[in-house]
């Protein structure tokens, strides 16, 4: 008997106790199987919590919901929840009574003798025990729910401030983006009388601008973080709540009245003396109406504790959504803001290229200037006076004729050369507009 593994459920829709025999290595789908076949909740919507608030683990097997060693095993619960539900309609009917305790319910006054009246009262005792015992696993049960929405509230925490910070990660990218463009756009158009220009990036840069602003919309996140706030004072709240501490000091002192009364109607001698059952029947009527405002309570408070967790569970999909827009947001800003950083270096590029070309077209002007004029016509003595028949060409002549027309034809040349870079220069222009 003491290697048998045997689980207590303790289903918080109904308040009552299913109890299953764990076979060897049973998966925990085989017993949700089990539950949902004696409770009637689906497999789907089945939120088995340990007292911890952990959720079981459906890749371990069953026996996690018992634990080691003999002490206790037999009053440890693991409690089901029905995740279709948001709002528990307690409190719930209390336990029945036996037939001997209905029997001095229904008329107190009753006479017994002594011996039959130990144990009637014997068992009004544990009557009044199970209702405080019944209410004190439901507040377990409301504890473990309490536990399980800190634990998706960490998990809320943990979400929100990544996602605050990679939106002002992004607003501090967006402003620098912004700030750098303009004065690219300001010193572009200080330029382009002179310098460069180019119709087609300029267009680009000023598209740029527009999907910065844009992308923008990603970092307004104001939205989900009211909702955040206000789930966390909600939260706040139900954990201040008087109804989150267990409120059942009344019924244990009403418990120990009754086990007194039994302890003084036990010192009786059990003689042929006859006793009603007036004071114990007080007991358990006030125990049972004791139990029903504390239910109530306990019920109206378990759902609260359920719709904020609904509402965390709500959340948690949006934050995503908004990281990953943060995301592709942020990438796209550090994109441009590479592509434009080329640029930039292209037209650097080609204003080193026109710089150099000019460079180049200077110093062959120069070169060229130097050249003496007297080249190009035959030199005459100074004073003397041409002959009328000077233009005739004589043997020397045709000498000095021949090296005129070569040095003519070697600054053609020059100039050539001269145009040609200068053409290149203007498809560079061309190329770039």
């Amino acid at each position: 008997v003491l290697f048998l593994q045997i689980v207590h459920i303790l289903n918080m829709t109904s308040a009552k106790i299913v109890s299953f025999l764990l076979h060897p290595e049973e998966s925990l789908h085989s017993l949700q199987i089990r539950i949902e076949f004696e409770t009637g909740i689906s497999t789907g919507n089945q939120e088995l919590l340990l007292e911890t608030g952990i959720c079981l683990d459906p890749r371990k097997p069953a026996s996690q919901c018992v634990i080691d060693g003999v002490r206790g095993w037999d009053s440890y619960m693991v409690y089901l929840f029905d995740k279709s539900k948001t709002v528990y309609d307690g409190p719930f009917a209390s336990r029945s009574l036996s037939d001997c305790v209905n029997y001095i319910v229904q008329d107190s006054k009753i006479q017994l003798p002594i011996p039959q009246l130990r144990k009637v009262w014997a068992e009004a005792v544990h009557y009044v025990i199970g209702l405080k015992e019944d209410y004190s696993r439901l507040f377990q049960g409301q504890r473990a729910a309490m536990l399980s929405l800190l634990r998706y509230n960490a998990n809320l925490i943990k979400m929100k401030n990544n996602m605050v910070s990679a939106s002002q990660q992004l607003k501090a990218k967006l402003e620098f983006f912004h700030q750098s463009i303009r004065l690219d756009l300001e010193r572009y158009s200080d330029q382009m009388a002179y310098g460069i220009s180019s119709e087609k990036m300029l267009k680009a840069w000023k598209e740029m601008e527009e999907k910065a602003s844009q992308c923008a919309q990603a970092e307004d996140i104001g939205y989900l973080d009211e909702q955040i706030m206000a789930l966390h004072t909600e939260i706040v709240e139900l954990q201040k709540s008087p109804y989150a501490r267990r409120q059942g000091e009344v019924m244990e002192s009403l418990e120990q009245r009754a086990i007194d009364l039994y302890k003084q109607l036990k010192t009786r001698p059990p003689d042929h003396a006859y006793s009603d059952s007036t004071d114990m029947v007080k007991i358990i009527v006030q125990t049972v109406q004791s139990q029903d405002r504390v239910l109530k309570e306990l019920f109206g408070h378990l759902s609260k504790l359920l719709g904020c967790k609904q509402k965390i569970i709500d959340l948690l999909p949006k934050i995503e959504v908004a990281l990953n827009n943060i995301k592709e947001a942020d990438n796209s800003v550090m994109q441009m803001q590479g592509k434009r950083q080329r640029e930039i270096w292209h037209l650097l590029k080609i204003a080193c290229t026109q710089s150099s070309s000019r460079s180049l077209v200077s110093s062959s002007l120069e070169g060229t200037a130097s050249t003496p004029a007297a080249t190009w016509l035959p030199q005459s003595s100074p004073g003397s006076v041409p002959h009328p028949l000077s233009s005739v060409a004589t043997p020397e002549d045709g000498e000095n004729f021949v090296h005129v027309i070569e040095e003519n034809l070697n600054y053609l040349e020059l100039f050539s050369s001269i145009l040609q870079e200068a053409r290149q220069e203007q498809n560079s222009s061309m190329m770039v507009s």
